[in-house]
């Protein structure tokens, strides 16, 4: 992907749609509509998943709170949602091998009556997703738990119930999408924000009114529908396209820590099913770390950035603590991370924990605006499906959907195991061609090869972390990275797992970013300090001083 090539194909062209956001929904929507036979433009005014869709728990899941929930209130929406999620876990899973794996989750237990409980709703979770290879849910005794995460209350948990969910690279699958996108066909671009909408004689939105947020270059896209894919910033295009539509959104703030993997030192992650709000709370291995969340709270500044505060950072500590056999060390807190959830609401009565996570494809009859509403990560792919499926209603088109089969971006022919080739060939560690075999595919030689022209990019960022040089160079060539940022947070996840390593690495990022992206002395300088500003108001709210 070629962010400049990218930018004149959106000046030079007609499109039949311009999908506005190109998080995992607008990402989605761009990879249907183009395997439908669309002229697709996919821009967001930040970097791909910059928001909400590199911000979760990192789950593919139908959710087993939804489903508890269904039953304890006979909420059929809520059992819908849980049996769309279990549906689509299986594709999520299969079309991104490189990027999504089983998960196994522990629900500890405190007598054998909540075993009985929770073992009886897992055997219902499982019968929802009968077309999927993962292994059941089961109860497991004291020992077999303590064996599998060694650092539970030996006196608090006197079983467990053990089942089986996915997770996600959620910013990478993003990209992976993107990628996948643009290889058919699609025009995409980052860094790209709405100025305006225009409309022709009939009233209906022809032209998206732009501009380049790196150049301020202004400029227009020439479009035959709009779809609108903005997530919590859903109203602000729905207004934009007509002024008297009234706002659908209830943004819902959630927040994770993370702390070290020796928190619970284990490959499994833990569901904690009880908590002071009536949540659930995951405690989940990821890159190296372990990430505990996530909060709910109502958001009424879409407009800033969500961070983990001292107050939140207490709340998942207390949660977890309960279980353990040593209290966490607060103090050791490595990162964390906070997200906008796009909750759809037509009862503003209602909290956030209990509105429903599922989505709605919604058509302004008189600007012609689709927009794409609420939805989670997991039911993407469905999400996508029945936008396009109702673009093809308003083009008066039938194509079929064929994303279900569609292998993304890096998960043709991947194979683990080719990792001993390129540790072979590149003579690079082991640990560095996992790494990149997990985060690049079958496309991780072409992250090596850069290596055979400059030995200095095989090159650690830091010797704490698989991280090299080259993919420096490799994702600001060919992934559309624009800033050390896009780098950091979202093409490696180093920003949601180390805040004090990032800033460490930061000079040295983006060093190899200027050389690649022609940046003068001053570029450099501000691209570092900007970033460094934002770890370290991060770092001021959590209520962490630098180690």
């Amino acid at each position: 992907m070629n962010r400049q090539d990218s930018l004149q194909g959106l000046k030079q062209n007609e499109f039949d749609i311009c999908i506005i956001g190109a998080g995992a929904s607008g990402a989605g929507c761009a990879l249907d509509a183009m395997l439908r036979g669309y002229k697709v433009a996919l821009i967001d005014k930040k970097d791909f998943a910059s928001e909400t869709s590199s911000k979760s728990t990192k789950l593919i899941h139908g959710g087993v709170r939804y489903l508890e929930q269904a039953f304890k209130k006979l909420d059929f929406a809520q059992l819908k949602q849980v049996r769309h999620g279990l549906e689509e876990r299986h594709l999520v899973l299969n079309n991104a091998p490189h990027l999504a794996r089983p998960l196994a989750l522990v629900t500890p237990v405190s007598s054998w009556l909540e075993g009985l409980y929770f073992t009886i709703g897992l055997k219902m979770y499982d019968s929802f997703a009968s077309n999927d290879s993962l292994p059941k849910s089961k109860w497991l005794s004291k020992s077999e738990v303590l064996k599998q995460i060694p650092t539970l209350s030996k006196s608090k948990v006197h079983s467990a119930v053990l089942y089986y969910d996915g997770q996600l690279d959620d910013a990478r699958y993003c990209l992976a999408l993107v990628q996948s996108a643009a290889e058919a066909g699609a025009v995409v671009a980052n860094y790209v924000e709405v100025a305006g909408l225009e409309k022709g004689t009939e009233g209906k939105i022809n032209v998206v009114n732009a501009i380049d947020s790196e150049s301020g270059e202004s400029f227009s896209i020439r479009t035959k529908l709009v779809l609108n894919c903005t997530g919590p910033f859903s109203d602000h295009i729905r207004l934009m396209a007509n002024a008297g539509l009234e706002e659908r959104i209830r943004p819902s703030k959630g927040v994770h820590a993370v702390l070290p993997y020796e928190t619970l030192n284990s490959s499994y992650a833990m569901l904690i099913p009880k908590t002071s709000d009536g949540r659930v709370v995951f405690a989940i291995p990821f890159e190296g770390a372990m990430i505990l969340g996530t909060t709910d709270t109502e958001s009424d500044n879409i407009d800033v950035e969500p961070g983990l505060n001292e107050r939140e950072k207490q709340y998942l500590a207390d949660t977890l603590n309960p279980y353990l056999e040593e209290k966490i060390n607060i103090s050791k807190l490595q990162a964390g991370f906070g997200g906008l959830r796009p909750l759809l609401s037509a009862e503003t009565s209602k909290s956030t924990k209990s509105l429903l996570r599922d989505h709605e494809v919604e058509i302004d009859a008189a600007s012609g605006l689709v927009s794409l509403l609420g939805g989670k990560w997991t039911t993407y792919r469905l999400m996508a499906k029945d936008a396009i499926d109702q673009i093809d209603g308003i083009f008066g088109k039938r194509n079929e959907c064929s994303t279900a089969s569609h292998t993304l971006a890096g998960g043709v022919d991947y194979l683990f195991e080719n990792y001993k080739k390129l540790v072979s060939k590149y003579g690079l560690s082991v640990d560095i061609c996992q790494h990149l075999v997990r985060k690049y595919g079958s496309r991780a030689e072409e992250v090596c090869l850069l290596t055979l022209h400059d030995e200095s990019l095989k090159a650690p960022l830091d010797p704490a972390y698989p991280y090299i040089r080259a993919e420096v160079v490799y994702c600001a060539k060919v992934e559309m990275a624009v800033t050390p940022r896009d780098f950091l947070a979202r093409r490696v996840r180093l920003e949601i797992t180390d805040w004090n390593t990032t800033l460490k690495v930061l000079p040295t990022v983006a060093a190899l970013m200027a050389e690649e992206l022609n940046w003068t002395a001053e570029k450099r300088e501000q691209e570092i300090l900007s970033y460094k500003n934002k770890i370290e108001e991060f770092i001021s709210a959590a209520g962490k001083g630098q180690s």
